[in-house]
């Protein structure tokens, strides 16, 4: 880590310390700052992409649960919704003016890279959780899911269940305004896993809409953007069947936007002959997986990542050897499980009961 002078770090401990009396009083920042953890030792921040997803409040609550046994001050920011890069940026500015010693950001798109650059110039170190940058080495280290296996996975589930039967797809994604490797990875797993032939690995929508998957035929009806919300993820699927009624499989980003697909197909009287999968693992997706709302899901494990983040910042801050990513990757794999009731030949899966006792709440 950068060394300060002691004129600088004076500095950077009473804005700290006016840091502090501001959570302490109840005030915060513009993106929605909160306070936890321990002292005048090492300050770290949390920055996810919003404070409503599960994911997210689930990554904040591994953040605290590690911030107080490590006994690292925590500051809590986010963007107001999935894409606001603007609300990250001013989180990573504060950051920087606290004097922080790193941050965990899971970054909502390219435009917080600039921000990102000044607070590892500054010397903070910046650890991604989840979502990768674009490039990689934008962070000093990113600590995620691999998204393009979890895509596969439930890809593969999707071909072994229809049993060769035509697949009318839905491509329900994050964004179509901006490029987020989260995004690209996942629909571009689940087309691989499929055995459908994509074209730019880091695109979405530019394969071939019509062709041959690993069990037959396929159709690629849409590609619509939900903001990884139920919302969203409702309208995208009520678009998609606008186009053509008879789509009987749809990939989701995330299980809110599956949640939102569903009712849309619901109130199409489309639930009983629709494979719908998503990627979490969240309780309340493993829980949908049981209700049989989704067919199969990809577990994450979003209290790891934010705990191994916290106490790697503080292992770095005390002079301890920085994390590697895992070999053959530009990240390191915190792993990925699938989850349904519904086995598929040749896929290897945990049951619903069994991804209760490991998923985050």
């Amino acid at each position: 880590m950068t060394q300060r002078t002691g004129r600088h770090r004076a500095a950077l401990l009473l804005a700290v310390a006016a840091a502090t009396s501001m959570v302490a009083s109840g005030c915060g920042d513009s993106s929605g700052g909160t306070g936890s953890g321990g002292g005048d030792g090492v300050a770290v921040s949390l920055i996810t992409k919003n404070s409503t997803n599960p994911f997210f409040v689930a990554m904040q609550q591994g953040a605290k649960k590690a911030a107080e046994a490590e006994g690292v001050k925590l500051t809590l920011a986010a963007g107001k919704e999935d894409g606001d890069e603007a609300g990250q940026v001013q989180a990573i500015e504060d950051a920087i003016a606290r004097g922080d010693e790193g941050i965990l950001i899971t970054p909502n798109g390219p435009g917080v890279n600039p921000a990102i650059k000044k607070a590892r110039d500054a010397g903070l170190y910046v650890i991604a959780l989840d979502t990768p940058p674009d490039p990689a080495d934008t962070v000093d280290i990113t600590f995620a899911t691999d998204n393009f296996k979890a895509g596969e996975l439930i890809g593969k589930w999707t071909a072994g269940r229809l049993g060769g039967k035509p697949a009318i797809i839905a491509m329900l994604d994050l964004f179509n305004d901006k490029v987020v490797s989260v995004d690209y990875n996942r629909d571009q797993g689940f087309l691989t896993g499929m055995g459908i032939d994509t074209a730019d690995k880091r695109k979405n929508g530019d394969e071939v809409k019509t062709g041959s998957y690993s069990g037959g035929t396929y159709t690629i009806v849409c590609n619509e953007p939900t903001n990884g919300a139920e919302d969203g993820g409702r309208t995208a699927m009520e678009n998609c069947l606008t186009r053509n009624p008879d789509i009987n499989v749809v990939y989701t980003i995330n299980e809110p936007a599956a949640v939102g697909a569903h009712k849309a197909l619901q109130a199409a009287g489309r639930t009983q002959d629709v494979l719908v999968v998503s990627i979490d693992g969240g309780c309340d997706g493993v829980q949908q997986v049981k209700d049989g709302v989704i067919g199969a899901t990809s577990q994450q494990y979003p209290l790891k990542m934010a705990e191994m983040g916290v106490q790697a910042i503080k292992s770095i801050a005390n002079g301890g050897e920085k994390p590697k990513v895992t070999d053959g990757l530009d990240f390191f794999d915190t792993g990925v499980t699938l989850v349904t009731d519904k086995a598929a030949t040749g896929v290897e899966n945990i049951t619903s009961a069994d991804a209760a006792q490991r998923c985050w709440g």
